[in-house]
């Protein structure tokens, strides 16, 4: 079904794609007190981190409906409204692509320490990092003002993208926070950007390159708008998964407690992994082969776009470029923060567990039922930490001890981790590095190096033994 930006949204009653097979999904939530405030972030902060000025159900904009291109409106509950908690069953027989797969005959990562080295400095509090799979081998540095820096391999950079006439980024969780480069960017020009515009609201669009080979700002093209009942958990990153479509991780719409009730919402946007198809020369399509095109939840219709449900606030997502497995880390609250790894070919349908669990904890709760809901593969406390930083799986040549381990890190102590593969399954997490840093983001570029993001102005090498 194509979705324009000019064509009035009709919640849930859409023309549906072809038959579609549909996937297994026990859905169940538990009771749970909503009281607790989140924990206070440092005085400097990137999008990701939480703000001492969240109160439990902090007041919704003035103006809560999404716009013309986007295809759901939220309402925030009443209070103490208890979340979801029947039970639905979904069949599935269908599966994504399964990417092809590079070979990953390297033995089991062996790093045990890692350290940095300055790349580029002077950026204006950077929040992410990306690059364009164009073989240019430059990175792109998002500045959360509304920025887009282009870094060459030297380390030169110049100004790629200027939008902060349009983003809103006075609060500590806003402004300019995903960019992704269409698979075909080499050819086409075509790149996608995730912003707060001035009243607070998420924007997905489509922009391309002008003449002079720069990122032309005023050839966007709004693809979708996420109203925003609250200035912080916004999610924020873009990224092309294997199958070439386009995928968006909201968070729950902020406040503390999920407090307009978004993360086991199925008709609400926010507190999800979305999944769209932007290959056509306009808007936006949904893949047939989304998990709820055809089913319902319960007997409710469930937004179109969304691949899972669940999440809280995704700050930064891959895709292992060996295996082609999602690894999306999710802020936490007051007490854990967590990484869920998705293996390839999944077909979606999954419930991340927000608000149910925080990782995996039941949330204000001693006990609450956890069945169909994913637990995480790696976990850790705010013993000194506060808010995670997602990297990527390290698919790089020149540190061989780290092949094939996950490379992550916290925001406020600057800590960096290591999650390595076991002969069961497992992943287990070692501590790697305690940098000053306030971690903002981990890059990767076209090699798979790693860099990190230090949200102060800097980028460093990362380097793993």
């Amino acid at each position: 079904m194509q979705r324009e930006p000019t064509t009035p949204p009709r919640p849930f009653q859409l023309a549906r794609a072809a038959v579609v097979a549909t996937a297994l999904l026990l859905l169940a939530a538990c009771g749970a007190a909503t009281s607790a405030v989140d924990t206070a972030a440092p005085t400097q902060q990137p999008a990701q981190t939480e703000s001492s000025a969240e109160v439990a159900n902090p007041a919704p904009a003035a103006s809560a409906a999404l716009t013309a291109s986007a295809p759901t409106t939220e309402t925030a509950p009443t209070a103490g409204a208890a979340s979801i908690t029947e039970t639905a069953a979904i069949t599935a027989s269908a599966e994504l692509p399964t990417p092809t797969l590079a070979p990953t005959a390297a033995p089991a990562p062996t790093v045990s320490t890692a350290r940095t080295e300055l790349f580029v400095d002077g950026l204006a509090a950077p929040v992410g990092l990306v690059n364009a799979a164009d073989g240019s081998g430059r990175l792109f540095a998002l500045e959360k003002v509304g920025n887009v820096v282009a870094i060459a391999a030297d380390g030169t950079s110049s100004r790629f993208l200027t939008v902060s006439d349009r983003v809103g980024s006075s609060a500590s969780e806003q402004g300019l926070l995903g960019l992704a480069f269409a698979p075909d960017f080499a050819s086409s020009g075509r790149f996608y950007i995730n912003y707060t515009n001035r009243q607070g609201n998420t924007v997905i669009s489509r922009l391309k390159l002008g003449a002079d080979g720069l990122g032309d700002a005023a050839s966007e093209e709004i693809l979708l708008t996420i109203a925003q009942p609250a200035p912080n958990h916004n999610g924020g990153n873009l990224l092309f998964g294997p199958d070439g479509m386009l995928w968006i991780g909201t968070g729950d719409g902020g406040g503390a407690n999920d407090s307009y009730g978004n993360g086991q919402n199925p008709a609400a946007l926010l507190g999800k992994m979305l999944r769209i198809d932007v290959s056509g020369a306009t808007g936006y399509t949904v893949p047939a082969d989304n998990p709820w095109v055809e089913a319902t939840w319960n007997g409710q219709e469930v937004a179109d776009e969304i691949w899972a449900v669940g999440l809280r606030n995704p700050w930064r997502y891959s895709w292992d470029r060996a295996t082609g497995d999602l690894w999306i880390a999710d802020v936490g609250q007051n007490i854990w923060e967590e990484v869920n790894r998705v293996p390839a070919g999944s077909f979606g349908g999954l419930n991340f567990g927000w608000p149910i669990q925080e990782a995996q904890s039941c949330f204000q709760s001693a006990t609450c039922d956890t069945e169909g809901l994913e637990q995480p593969v790696v976990s850790y406390n705010h013993s000194g930490h506060c808010s995670i930083t997602g990297g990527y799986v390290y698919r790089g040549a020149a540190w061989p001890a780290g092949y094939g381990a996950y490379i992550y890190g916290d925001y406020c102590s600057g800590y960096l981790w290591a999650a390595i593969p076991q002969a069961d399954g497992s992943w287990q997490p070692i501590e790697i590095a305690r940098t000053a840093m306030p971690i903002s983001a981990i890059g990767e570029d076209e090699a798979g190096e790693l860099y990190v993001v230090d949200y102060r102005g800097a980028i460093q090498r990362l380097i793993l033994e």
